[in-house]
């Protein structure tokens, strides 16, 4: 993308602006020489026929355009040329004025800090079960959640197929506050590479997939389960022997009935035929330290901290939409 942005395509653009402006001139000029033919008794002639007839006697005629119409054409070039001197435009001019929407953020940002800026920094200066606690915190909190987490995981937190639930305790990388901060500042790329030719034929595949439905009780086959716990071996490196998984490789634990693309047999085959990647965005680059907080202890408390009785005033509910967008 950055081929778009050098300064011949710069070039290149504020010569099309230019050309477009000076051809609608350059048009409308040509058609104002266009006047209406007069007769000997000085009286307007009918106008020539453009060969368009409709309902049986309507004609279309070839008139000179409204002059009142042109006039207003007209402004609208003066208009075009003011505003390209003024604001940007014409490829990387930036205008007399100096506007653009990168300032335009950065003082709408400002304001907001300014405005905002304290309520952020005492939250900051908690740790984070105490935020957790406050019903303030966890009304910006949930909006932060909305606004940057709910389009995979859901406005409830619960998840969907191939994206965690984020209100029970079941964790693939570690639900403390520092592992929760850690992942929404760096991201996360899980990867379970295709493991079928590793375990053996299809049929092993479905012997290790029925004993990975015995670890946690699942209904399963025995006899296959049994048949499939030495080939699960090849697994054992990242969930362990016992399946239990590991937090520091975000392995699953598969001992539990928790499955992020679900149980069954066919869905656990094609898990170890084809194998999975996962990855979730890195927000340093989009939350800001005191965000990333307030999201911190907002995701933690979810599975970690009840909602508590406390009031929330008036004044603060009205507050809370624009402290999302603040700092």
């Amino acid at each position: 993308m950055a081929d778009f942005f050098n300064q011949g395509w710069s070039i290149g653009i504020a010569i099309v602006v230019a050309l477009s402006i000076f051809g609608c001139g350059l048009l409308l000029w040509s058609q104002s020489k266009v006047k209406v033919k007069l007769g000997q008794d000085g009286k307007p002639l009918p106008a020539e026929s453009t060969g368009h007839v409709w309902d049986g006697n309507l004609t279309e005629n070839n008139n000179p355009l409204p002059r009142w119409w042109m006039g207003l054409f007209y402004l609208t070039i003066v208009f075009s040329v003011v505003y390209l001197v003024l604001y940007p435009g014409m490829g990387s001019w930036q205008g007399a004025f100096g506007w653009s929407q990168v300032s335009e953020y950065k003082a709408e940002m400002d304001a907001g800090e300014k405005q905002y800026g304290p309520l952020f920094d005492k939250f900051l200066a908690m740790d984070i079960p105490t935020v957790a606690k406050d019903p303030q915190a966890r009304e910006i909190g949930q909006r932060l959640f909305l606004n940057s987490c709910s389009q995979c995981h859901g406005s409830d937190a619960q998840g969907s197929k191939g994206f965690p639930n984020l209100t029970d305790k079941d964790w693939l990388y570690g639900g403390d506050p520092e592992t929760i901060r850690t992942s929404i500042l760096e991201g996360r790329n899980g990867l379970m590479p295709p493991m079928g030719a590793a375990v053996g034929n299809e049929d092993d595949v479905r012997n290790v997939a029925n004993y990975v439905q015995s670890l946690s009780n699942s209904p399963h086959d025995p006899v296959r389960a049994a048949l499939g716990k030495s080939k699960f071996m090849v697994c054992a490196a990242c969930h362990g022997v016992d399946g239990k998984g590991n937090q520091a490789l975000g392995s699953a634990n598969l001992t539990d009935k928790i499955w992020l693309y679900g149980g069954d047999i066919n869905t656990i085959m094609e898990t170890i035929n084809k194998g999975r990647a996962n990855q979730m965005p890195a927000h340093k680059n989009i939350l800001s330290e005191a965000k990333v907080h307030l999201l911190t202890a907002y995701v933690w408390g979810l599975s970690n901290n009840p909602p508590s009785n406390g009031k929330i005033s008036a004044s603060d509910v009205k507050s809370v939409g624009l402290l999302a967008n603040a700092k």
